[in-house]
């Protein structure tokens, strides 16, 4: 019996700036019957900056219950009791400004103009020194509101092939970062569905994490996802999901 929902956000609730159509009803329904927690990878903003903007688009949030991979991130790192070099837009960077700690991580996030060579080659000249290498995700791309837009995979990609180290992803596809909002529910894996558009850190990484998925036909999906991977079940959008989920009780 499913008990809670596990919720991408971008792609599934909003494209860019602007809501999928009937997703704040649908999100409604949801919340009347399941627990949520809103799993996020972006990384360009602070975890209170998405929640802002959910907010400001109409949609019933709680700042409990959005588990960002910036979160994750920080946590990692006073985990660690560790600071970073961090790769990411200077709002971002701001977020970890109070780690008052040693540096040993290079830590790479949606950076947007902020992906310079020199930002970069600092990075590389960190890790080639010893620091170890995290990744907040690694994301191809994300659906913005002219069309798709790079997020921090390709670079991510290109620090590991330079340095010949691979990063420490821990946003999604991270079964530690589902595994924590899960345990927030104070859920079981098989009691909760995950639901996103991407189809590698959405449903190929739940999946492989042992979670059921939904995949939504909103945000950055391709007909072609599905040659890559089968989710469990397939939607139109967010607004069909009340009614799968009542069917799976």
């Amino acid at each position: 019996m499913i008990k809670g929902v596990l919720l991408d956000i971008g792609g599934v609730l909003y494209e860019g700036d602007r809501p999928i159509p009937g997703a704040q009803e649908a999100l409604r329904r949801i919340k009347e019957n399941w627990q949520v927690r809103f799993l996020s990878n972006s990384s360009r903003k602070p975890p209170l900056a998405v929640v802002k903007k959910l907010l400001d688009m109409g949609f019933d949030v709680d700042p409990k219950e959005v588990f960002t991979a910036l979160s994750a991130a920080k946590l990692f790192l006073r985990s660690q009791k560790s600071s970073a070099y961090v790769i990411a837009t200077d709002e971002a960077k701001e977020y970890f400004e109070d780690l008052d700690f040693p540096e040993r991580y290079v830590l790479v996030c949606d950076a947007y103009k902020n992906f310079t060579y020199d930002n970069l080659n600092i990075g590389f000249r960190k890790l080639e020194s010893g620091h170890g290498f995290l990744a907040t995700n690694i994301n191809r791309y994300f659906k913005d509101d002219d069309g798709l837009s790079l997020d921090a995979g390709g670079f991510v990609k290109c620090l590991e092939y330079a340095s010949a180290k691979s990063a420490k992803v821990l946003g999604k596809p991270n079964c530690e970062f589902f595994n924590l909002a899960i345990a927030d529910m104070g859920l079981r894996k098989e009691e909760v569905v995950m639901v996103g558009d991407d189809i590698e850190s959405d449903i190929q990484g739940a999946k492989s994490c042992w979670l059921t998925t939904v995949m939504v036909k909103t945000g950055k999906f391709k007909p072609s996802d599905l040659q890559k991977a089968t989710p469990d079940f397939l939607i139109e959008s967010i607004v069909e999901l009340p009614k799968l989920l009542k069917e799976m009780e």
